[in-house]
């Protein structure tokens, strides 16, 4: 049973909303294909697959990050008790967890077509190279973004077998976004972040964070609104459009970076956002066909 405890929490098992992140994403390409192809059980199929490989992806990365940070964790209060910088568990055994969870991730891929499986092999250099980018640069969060969203990417091929416009677009929004969530989620970790020398958008804008994360965040919106105008009912989708639009101005009314509590707690509404831009690509495609 001690071993299970320290395997949920070395892949976070226990804090669904990183899995979930990585997955919207995935789902938002999956439903923007679906307007095209109309493939209901193909549909379900895909969801089911992304979702197993979100969560396997994330956990993988959770720990390879956790591996490569295991020095900057012990002095980081939230992380220090991870199993790695703790003791519980080698940086050795958690590297096998590693493996096993990218070869199940691999046989998840290989379900899907030739340029889909090119698209999650291409993604490897991306994951493997974040957990460096805070030594290198101010702009993890932009590289996360990058990372995290290629979902959109891989579920619009799966459906389609090319790259398109729409996706590209969706992709775009997805960056800032992202740029924009995971800025929140750096304030947590700050007053650490640089007594250790490490960067981030969090450190970098700190005193101008709400004008930073607003942009983002409206940069985000400015390409969901260019998606918008391909749709072929494109009323419907403006119209359902307005609910993720609002909560991410309910989220910059909220925010207070000098709370920890509050910065979690708004980071972690992004999983709402998700959802709501997935009601409102799906509820385009329902309105569409009625």
């Amino acid at each position: 049973m001690n071993k299970i405890k320290i395997f949920i929490e070395l892949t976070r098992l226990n804090k669904p909303i990183g899995f979930m992140l990585l997955f919207w994403p995935c789902l938002w390409g999956l439903t923007l294909a679906f307007n095209q192809t109309k493939e209901f059980g193909l549909f379900v199929k895909y969801i089911i697959l992304f979702f197993v490989g979100s969560v396997l992806m994330r956990s993988a990365g959770c720990i390879f990050n956790d591996i490569v940070d295991k020095d900057f964790d012990k002095k980081v209060d939230r992380t220090k008790n991870r199993p790695i910088p703790s003791g519980r568990i080698s940086a050795q055994e958690s590297f096998v967890y590693l493996i096993l969870l990218y070869f199940i991730a691999l046989i998840i891929l290989i379900q899907f077509n030739f340029l889909t499986i090119v698209l999650g092999l291409l993604s490897m250099p991306f994951a493997f190279s974040y957990p460096y980018m805070k030594r290198l640069t101010y702009w993890p969060q932009l590289f996360l973004g990058l990372t995290f969203n290629w979902g959109i990417l891989m579920g619009w091929t799966a459906f389609i077998g090319e790259i398109s416009l729409e996706p590209i677009l969706l992709y775009i929004a997805a960056i800032f976004w992202t740029l924009g969530y995971d800025t929140v989620y750096g304030f947590q970790d700050i007053n650490d972040d640089e007594t250790i020398g490490v960067k981030s958008t969090s450190i970098k804008f700190k005193e101008n964070y709400k004008i930073f994360i607003g942009l983002c965040y409206f940069i985000c919106v400015l390409f969901l609104i260019i998606l918008g105008f391909l749709e072929e009912n494109a009323i419907y989708y403006f119209t359902f459009l307005i609910f993720p639009i609002m909560h991410l101005f309910y989220q910059m009314t909220r925010l207070d970076r000098n709370n920890s509590n509050n910065c979690l707690i708004v980071f972690k509404s992004n999983n709402f956002f998700g959802f709501l831009v997935f009601l409102t690509l799906l509820r385009s495609e329902e309105r569409r066909v009625g």
